[in-house]
């Protein structure tokens, strides 16, 4: 085996990310082999990718352990992040799952291809920190921020502005008394993306877009109030990049996320893959921008607030969406009652400024347990 070929742990790997993480890889079969694979409850799924794939290492949820055979020795997920023959980690597990083996990743000093925003809503200081300090690089996986990167490469000097490209959704132009009928049938819609569940419901709420802007302020050390968010419902320009003279830089290109993940593995390398979509130039006519809709769409404007208070503001506002958006998949809450939960649940919140991670893991139990108490309900999870 060459030394050009990458050794990869795919966490999430029967998630949206995961499975076009490795429709990436069977393109490239010479350039990448599947060393770990980590799935949660489709089993059935798992053992296909593990009879294709032939992984060293296999995890998958405890009372689903005797559903797969197979050789392979089952690892946690933060034994596979940090294990010395993988050099190449993809996190795309939901929620704060991710947030564990990230840190084992960039504390042993791997590539981290981050799909998972919650890791850096939740710990950024000390994610960052860790890789800084172990030499790990963090290759993000999010079509916007792997736009920002693409617009950063070969600049010397720090840019002005970001802008972050949202579609807007399924409902940007609904009004709130619309958006009280919305059914998560309806929301998982997504016009443009092809995505897990979580992820459509926050792009639909735009609570996505509120984690992303926190996010871009920890990968690109950007200041808050020199990020800004547009709503652009082609979704083909993925983000914007103003520098100091007015110019500005966007990276354009189908909304595939095939795309960005491979950009993320290859780097930096750009091979062609005649499995990727191409823009159709001539069929393009225009290109659309607006100011979202904070009255009609607060979750993002909560998020912004949350990451400017910082401490364990972000943790919570994470943790209490993910409740919410479970009950409102369950249809046992509103469209709605999403943003209304996690702003009841900010207000209570008592922070701590410079969390250590066992205060951050404190505070997103807190935030679940004040979202689950406020509902007046068990967990649907």
């Amino acid at each position: 085996m060459g030394s050009t070929v990458k050794h990869l742990a795919v966490l999430g790997s029967t998630g949206s990310i995961g499975r076009q993480a490795l429709e990436v890889v069977r393109a490239f079969p010479k350039r990448f082999r599947i060393l770990a694979l980590a799935a949660g409850e489709n089993t059935s799924l798992l053992e296909r990718q593990i009879s294709e794939f032939k992984p060293r290492f296999v995890y998958y949820q405890a009372a689903k352990a005797d559903a797969i055979s197979g050789e392979y020795q089952f690892l946690s997920l933060e034994e596979m992040a940090a294990h010395p023959e993988v050099n190449t980690v993809v996190v795309a597990t939901p929620g704060r799952s991710g947030l564990g083996p990230t840190l084992a990743a960039v504390k042993a000093g791997k590539v981290v291809a981050l799909a998972n925003k919650e890791s850096l809503v939740m710990a950024g200081r000390i994610i960052l920190s860790e890789a800084k300090k172990n030499g790990a690089q963090i290759m993000p996986i999010d079509s916007e921020h792997s736009a920002i990167w693409q617009c950063l490469e070969g600049e010397t000097k720090p840019p002005a502005q970001l802008i972050l490209t949202a579609s807007g959704g399924p409902f940007h132009h609904y009004s709130r008394a619309q958006l009280e009928a919305v059914t998560a049938e309806q929301a998982l819609r997504h016009p443009s993306w092809r995505m897990g569940k979580k992820v459509t419901i926050d792009s639909a709420t735009l609570m996505n877009k509120g984690l992303e802007v926190i996010e871009a302020h920890w990968l690109f050390g950007m200041p808050y109030d020199n990020i800004r968010v547009l709503i652009h419902p082609q979704s083909i320009i993925h983000s914007i990049v103003e520098f100091a003279d007015g110019s500005a830089k966007a990276q354009l290109g189908c909304p595939d996320m095939r795309l960005p993940i491979q950009y993320a593995l290859t780097y930096p390398e750009r091979l062609p893959n005649p499995e990727l979509p191409r823009l159709n130039w001539s069929l393009i006519s225009h290109l659309d921008f607006e100011e979202p809709d904070l009255n009609s769409f607060p979750c993002l404007k909560l998020a912004i607030e949350a990451g400017k208070k910082g401490g364990t503001y972000p943790a919570v506002l994470s943790a209490a969406d993910e409740v919410a958006v479970e009950f409102f998949l369950s249809g046992r809450i509103k469209f709605t009652a999403i943003s209304s939960l996690v702003k009841q649940v900010l207000k209570q919140h008592q922070a701590v400024a410079q969390p250590t991670l066992e205060e951050i893991m404190t505070a997103d139990a807190w935030a679940r347990e004040k979202t689950l108490e406020l509902i007046g309900g068990d967990n649907p999870c």
